[in-house]
């Protein structure tokens, strides 16, 4: 059954994201799906992330409790990676003060291009629907005083200070912007190359065949190799158009060999009509793995007979998922669908912007709201919701997991807690970040590494 739609006025993202089915089609907006990891971050050798730079030689963390150890220890980092070995004579020490290590977090589905953050208060109107919503974002996109580049490159640095490691970024590509979005976050993730590992989404917002000259921005997009996805967005609820969006956004990936993450808010009959022509579409153009849908609100309801044939094709196909865990009846089945070899990130979605005042790039509260609206209360619950926000959107976005384990990539955070349990409950400050085995920030601060005295 579909959630009825707000009051006249009342509308926020939430209410927008759970009556997303029965207000497609009332103009543009909500959001889009498939991803593929990307070109430029995915690693060859699947030990790796990141590249060393700054944090290139060894580094030894000096009393520290990974993953909440009872006894401390020693991390040794040798070029950029967690060592086996004792560290050589000589070496950086670094002291951890006895603090918890935990594997820094990824969110695989989040909108820096539309942020305010950093910036003054802006004041929200009243929405009736989708279009006002869309309205607002153009209207807001032309009143900022700072350029994408500079307002998603401090939101992304705030991200980087609360133990982010890497995000997928969605960034609105439509007439009303022309690449602009596109531009800005390449620009950012250019400055944060030795801190954050970014994959940019070509993501049509205003739809990709209701608005004329959206395909031809999302093909210069794709030429243009500054993203590594094409996005869509509820191809038959909001375009209107399945067949034929479908086929334009596989088409240019196709063509130009990147992958897709399509925003998928239908629910019901249309939602699975679309899952099942971007399960199509995937088999036919052989693009397994490389292909998202982000929040699936369709899969959502589904009886466990209903889920498991869908679940074990998108196994099959190597078809990614994302949620942003809105609420409780519309985050995704993580574990049933992990059951079937589905891999499942963890995002934060819009951040202050014009659909909502809220939000905040912590995927450590995200972890801490992905518990609260699935109702755990057990410590392995509690310690799941966190690695789905470490190695899930690792899985997505083709990283390897930062586990503490020897060789993997030494992305970690220091907290002071007494276990990971109690550390996503409580969210404390994240004291120190490490990226690469290069500290990135410190008391909850980053560190810009062109000035020495700060690294």
């Amino acid at each position: 059954m579909q959630p009825s739609s707000p009051a006249s006025g009342n509308f926020s993202r939430r209410t927008v994201l759970a009556g997303a089915a029965a207000l497609a089609g009332t103009a543009a907006g909500a959001t889009g799906a498939a991803a593929a990891p990307a070109r430029t971050t995915t690693p060859a050798d699947p030990a790796a992330s990141g590249r060393p730079g700054a944090g290139a030689g060894t580094v030894v963390f000096r009393n520290v409790r990974p993953l909440g150890a009872t006894e401390p220890t020693d991390l040794v980092v040798v070029d950029g990676r967690i060592s086996r070995g004792p560290a050589p004579r000589g070496a950086k020490v670094v002291d951890g003060g006895g603090r918890i290590a935990l594997p820094s977090l990824v969110d695989a589905h989040i909108h820096p291009d539309k942020t305010t953050w950093g910036g003054s208060w802006v004041s929200r109107r009243p929405a009736d629907g989708i279009a006002d919503y869309v309205e607002q974002d153009v209207e807001l996109f032309h009143n900022q005083r700072r350029p994408v580049a500079e307002r998603a490159y401090g939101l992304m640095t705030h991200a980087v200070a609360r133990g982010t490691r890497a995000m997928r970024a969605h960034a609105d590509v439509a007439p009303a912007y022309d690449l602009a979005g596109v531009e800005g976050l390449a620009e950012a993730r250019r400055r944060l190359s030795h801190t954050l590992d970014v994959q940019i989404v070509a993501f049509p917002q205003h739809g990709v065949i209701r608005t004329p000259g959206t395909v031809e921005l999302l093909e210069e997009a794709a030429r243009s190799g500054a993203v590594d996805m094409i996005g869509g967005i509820d191809p038959g609820g909001f375009d209107e158009a399945p067949e034929e969006q479908l086929d334009a956004v596989f088409g240019i990936a196709d063509r130009h060999g990147i992958g897709l993450d399509i925003h998928l808010h239908d629910r019901g009959a249309k939602g699975l009509e679309a899952m099942r022509g971007i399960i199509d579409r995937t088999r036919a153009l052989s693009l397994t793995g490389k292909v998202t849908v982000s929040h699936v609100f369709c899969l959502t309801g589904l009886t466990d007979g209903e889920l498991g044939p869908l679940a074990a094709e998108l196994g099959d196909l190597d078809i990614a998922l994302t949620t942003v865990a809105p609420s409780d009846s519309l985050v995704l089945p993580i574990a049933r669908l992990r059951e079937h070899g589905v891999r499942v990130g963890l995002g934060s979605d819009g951040v202050r912007d014009s659909w909502s005042p809220f939000g905040n790039a912590d995927m450590l509260h995200r972890a801490h709201l992905l518990g609260w609206v699935t109702d755990v209360r057990l410590d392995d619950e509690l310690a799941e919701c966190y690695r789905v926000a470490a190695h899930g959107g690792a899985d997505v976005m083709g990283l390897a997991h930062a586990d503490l384990a020897p060789g993997a990539p030494a992305d970690f955070v220091l907290v002071k807690g007494e276990c990971l349990p109690q550390v996503v409950v409580d969210m404390p400050q994240r004291d120190m970040v490490v990226h690469g085995g290069a500290v990135v920030a410190r008391d909850g601060k980053y560190l810009d590494r062109s000035r020495p005295t700060e690294r």
